[in-house]
């Protein structure tokens, strides 16, 4: 299979500008911005099939060409690297092994939407991810792949990396925004959606970390190129981080459309010590848990939305046979209860009411009344807040009761107490 994120992982210094250089670095760049009109490489995406890898899925070329050119305000570009989404750890690895493709990526990216203004927002405990990075973007800044005019041309660029602060909510984009802005980060009500009213009240596209890091690639070689390695209306590759009980965690490159079983079996080992497959979270926390019989689904957004539950960031998270789905859903609802911004009522309190309820289920005190409250609560969050945090409190404690709830009632049953 033919590698384009991790094309560079295995090269010694493979986050220096000379690394980079010497393995057909920068001439995407130098193409677009040589070569290429901004629509022209805005129609080069779209061919592609590149969608948002950050968890929405969106077509990426259509989202650039939202860029209204004839208003005069300025535009930006904000990668989003908050990486909260538990299971998820690809973009650290982008951001410290080959920061230079995504550096590219932005460049011509900012080229394409006649953007001259970059913002790099890293989840604030990526110390080191941000350090590699600001290294890269001051070899850049003195080797003219930066700054003012860019590579001889009459294009500039400024780069600026922006840490973050902790919070699960500022992945959202109108969030990050907010928190961009110095703000609290609450989600903002669309419409406006960003692409007109974004950063600083100018039209903005915000992309994930490893959605930049393929566009080098694809002006490199065609957007049909990229579009074939993938599935239909899915183009290319993209990472997957696996954990949990697999016997080879971490990050693999797997072309899009790739089975859920291939990846646990032939890429992440199986399972350990012979047992049982039980469940999988097959796209980060927030994506509905799939049973052991669903893993022969394709691993993409359309594939997996057929099915209730969705590829989101990529993080897959494997779980045998040994494995309480009780204190699973708990777990999903605690974290879901500490991250939620407060803004909204419906998310604010009842993210707490499931996770009380799950808590109270899992410690052995629960009576029937409380499992049958609880599709109610978890239904009456979902489609009733500003952002999808709500509906991924909905979407992901809810597949666990549903799809395990012979579990859940015998916790009632057995009454046994877990602290």
């Amino acid at each position: 299979m033919e590698k384009v994120l991790t094309r560079n992982f295995g090269l010694e210094n493979s986050h220096r500008l000379e690394t980079y250089l010497k393995n057909k670095g920068y001439q995407a760049a130098r193409k677009a911005l040589t070569k290429m009109t901004g629509p022209q490489v805005i129609d080069e995406i779209k061919k592609s099939n590149l969608r948002g890898l950050g968890g929405a899925g969106f077509p990426t070329g259509m989202k650039w060409g939202f860029i209204p050119q004839a208003n005069p305000k300025p535009k930006y570009l904000v990668v989003n690297g908050d990486e909260g989404e538990p299971g998820t750890f690809k973009d650290k690895y982008i951001f410290e092994k080959d920061p230079h493709a995504l550096l590219e990526g932005i460049i011509i990216t900012c080229y394409a939407i006649a953007s001259h203004k970059a913002y790099v927002y890293v989840r604030g405990e990526y110390v080191k991810s941000m350090q590699t990075l600001q290294a890269a973007i001051d070899e850049a800044n003195s080797s003219g792949y930066l700054g003012k005019g860019i590579m001889g041309t009459t294009f500039d660029l400024d780069v600026v990396v922006h840490p973050g602060a902790g919070a699960y909510i500022c992945g959202e984009e109108t969030a990050l925004l907010e928190s961009l802005e110095g703000k609290k980060g609450f989600p903002r009500l669309k419409p406006p959606f960003p692409a007109v009213v974004g950063l600083f009240g100018c039209p903005t596209v915000i992309n994930n970390v490893e959605t930049l890091s393929c566009v080098g690639p694809i002006i490199a070689n065609g957007g049909e190129w990229f579009a074939k390695l993938g599935s239909p209306k899915n183009g290319g590759n993209r990472l997957f981080c696996v954990s949990g009980h697999v016997n080879k965690p971490g990050v693999y490159e797997l072309p899009n459309g790739i089975t859920l079983r291939a990846i646990i079996y032939e890429h992440a080992g199986g399972i350990p010590n012979g047992r049982k497959l039980k469940a999988v979270i097959p796209g980060g926390i927030s994506a509905p848990v799939l049973t052991a019989d669903e893993i022969d689904v394709k691993m993409d957004f359309d594939s997996l939305k057929a099915i209730g539950s969705m590829a989101g960031s990529g993080g897959i998270i494997v779980m045998d046979d040994t494995t309480d789905m009780v204190w699973a859903a708990m777990v999903a609802a605690r974290f879901f209860a500490h991250e939620s911004c407060g803004q909204c009522s419906p998310c604010r309190e009842g993210s707490g009411w499931v996770y009380n309820n799950l808590k109270k289920l899992y410690q052995g005190g629960a009576r029937p009344h409380d499992l049958a409250n609880l599709p109610g609560i978890i239904g009456n969050i979902g489609g009733n807040t500003i952002c999808a945090f709500g509906d991924a409190v909905t979407m992901s404690v809810g597949s666990y009761v549903s799809k395990f709830r012979e579990e859940f009632e015998n916790k009632i049953k057995e009454r046994v107490c877990r602290i």
